[in-house]
């Protein structure tokens, strides 16, 4: 209707143009100063008081479309030309509230206070941040702002001092964003490593694209030095990501003259497995105006080979459990060959390799423990490791065409990342992982995991959950961007390991009533496991892919599967049990 008036009014000037006098009185026109908003957004109801003003502002801080036109509405009119806020977005918990807040009074004049403009006070709970490369950061903390209001020439009130931050709810996040696992090769096992990230879910035909320009921008901080980013800065986009006549999804590189055959391929794997949460079409893949594979033009992720063998324990690798000093099989609780079975060693933990040809075993010796490493079933040389105390060891994965896992880490004294390596000669050498930015955060590291992808650690720190990059340049190890997952809600961790998925952890806690959780790897989500039936406190957990999680408690071993399943014994659970898988 807006635009018929319009155009009337139009012709009605238009026609009266061979009337208009040479010379006249100058009018004054009122002019609405507010521009004009994109996307159609509504402008905020009439007479909404300042505290609603800025409530309904927060909720609608969450839709980015048409630079956040949907926020941008509840802003007075200098405010909505010039506002910019960050790339950031700090996440609230649903449960705000706004309140007024009094200005200071001025010690150098008396004037009172303009009616006119209200400061309202935003008061919350910070749940993490989304920072500029789209990847989620937890953190916890009050959320605090001070937002002014001013009441406009029409009577309304409109915010005239906007935020630099994006304050976002939960629930408000959760509908404007896509969560995404952008692939990422890692040389260290051959396997590709999901990096979070989240983008605009709306409009939804956008989504490929904006997959596509997280693979270019390369791994988000989390994980840089720790994946290899296989496109490197000289390769773009030649057109924007799009669907062809055809009916597949166009990808057009350019930028990859010279690349080798092997690399093309790992790029396409790369891609597809990005692609599969934002389309089931199939992809049509170019580069320099050529297919991207050579004879494979179109793809769709069925055609991606699995990468994951060297990462995942295979099915007849069934898991093994330190019972009472012995190592037995989870499959049919008997105990290993060896000393590690048959009492030869005072066992307190183990790990087995992820390929299940070695063991290492942590062995009480008086007051002192000590590290024994070697083949499954055989006698296990003492390495030149020991201390007070040594965490459950974890083993690194190796590439398939590297033969048996050469490497396996445990915390010394609770305050030392060791890792033993097997040099070329068959001796374990011992060597230094520089850890100081996870002990930043504390310095009692009770556990700790290595992925079965090689990329990440997690390790509970002063009863915390951590995960943390392993980045190797040469023989340096360092563990960098160490983050504290769910902060606020999850403390006294007891025992954790990576679960099904690559991209998330089990971890037991002391908790009576929720003692297992699951939570994503970048510990955006996190949700309990039915705990009815089991009995606190639980005291381990072990997981890995297409298998049970099984925890211990007082009672023994139980399984389950999914979160809402209720707890069934193992098969051949036993008191006193601590279960391991491979890895």
């Amino acid at each position: 209707m807006r635009r018929v008036l319009a155009a009337l009014a139009c012709l009605l000037l238009l026609a009266g143009c061979a009337n208009v006098p040479l010379e006249s009185q100058p009018l004054v026109v009122s002019v609405d100063s507010t521009p004009p908003l994109a996307n159609d957004a509504p402008e905020p109801r009439n007479d909404i008081d300042p505290l609603s003003l800025v409530r309904e502002f927060i909720r609608n801080n969450g839709d980015p479309r048409s630079n956040n036109a949907a926020a941008r509405a509840y802003l007075d009119g200098q405010q909505r030309s010039t506002w910019k806020p960050g790339r950031a977005i700090t996440i609230i918990d649903n449960t705000f509230s706004t309140v007024y807040e009094t200005p200071p009074p001025s010690p150098s004049t008396s004037t009172p206070p303009d009616p006119n403009v209200r400061n309202v006070g935003l008061r919350g709970f910070t749940l993490g941040t989304l920072s500029a490369d789209s990847a989620f950061i937890p953190g916890s903390g009050p959320a605090e702002q001070t937002i002014q209001v001013r009441k406009q020439a029409n009577g309304q009130w409109r915010i005239s001092s906007a935020p630099p931050t994006l304050f976002v709810t939960d629930d408000d996040f959760e509908a404007n964003y896509n969560r995404v696992a952008v692939s990422f090769y890692s040389p260290d096992s051959g396997a590709f490593v999901p990096d979070l990230r989240y983008v605009p879910a709306k409009p939804q035909s956008g989504l490929p694209g904006r997959v596509m320009d997280l693979i270019l921008q390369g791994p988000s901080a989390g994980l840089a030095g720790a994946v290899k980013n296989l496109l490197g800065d000289q390769v773009a986009l030649d057109t924007n990501v799009k669907n062809s006549d055809d009916g597949s999804l166009l990808v057009q590189l350019s930028g990859l003259t010279g690349a080798s055959p092997e690399t093309r391929t790992l790029i396409a794997a790369q891609i597809m497995l990005s692609m599969q949460a934002v389309t089931s079409t199939r992809v049509r893949l170019l580069a320099d105006g050529q297919p991207l594979v050579r004879g494979h033009e179109y793809w769709r992720s069925s055609d991606v080979p699995s990468y994951s063998a060297a990462s995942s324990p295979s099915a007849d690798l069934l898991g093994l459990m330190t019972v009472d000093g012995r190592i037995r099989s989870l499959g049919d609780g008997a105990p290993v060959a060896g000393p590690a079975g048959n009492g030869g060693y005072a066992v307190v933990s183990a790990a087995q390799s992820i390929d299940g040809k070695r063991l290492a075993v942590v062995e009480r010796s008086g007051d002192r423990v000590q590290l024994r490493v070697g083949d499954l079933g055989r006698d296990l040389p003492l390495v030149d490791l020991s201390g007070g105390s040594l965490s459950r060891p974890t083993w690194r994965p190796a590439p398939s065409e590297a033969g048996p896992s050469g490497e396996v880490w445990t915390v010394v004294d609770h305050s030392i990342v060791a890792r033993m390596v097997l040099d070329p000669t068959g001796h374990w050498l011992r060597q230094s992982v520089n850890a100081n930015d996870l002990l930043a955060l504390g310095t009692d590291i009770d556990a700790l995991r290595l992925s079965r992808d090689g990329a990440r650690v997690a390790a509970i720190v002063n009863g915390q959950l951590v995960v943390a990059a392993v980045v190797r340049n040469g023989d340096t190890v360092t563990l960098r961007e160490p983050r504290v997952l769910q902060p606020g809600d999850l403390s006294d961790v007891v025992d954790l390991d990576w679960g099904s998925t690559a991209d998330s952890l089990v971890v037991v806690t002391s908790s009576s009533s929720q003692p297992v959780q699951r939570v994503s790897v970048d510990g955006r989500r996190m949700d309990a496991f039915n705990g009815s039936n089991l009995t606190a406190p639980v005291t381990a957990v072990t997981a890995a892919p297409n298998r049970p999680i099984v925890v211990a408690d007082p009672g023994g071993l139980w399984n389950a599967t999914e979160l809402g399943e209720v707890w069934r014994p193992q098969a051949h659970t036993m008191l006193n049990a601590t279960p391991f898988y491979p890895g």
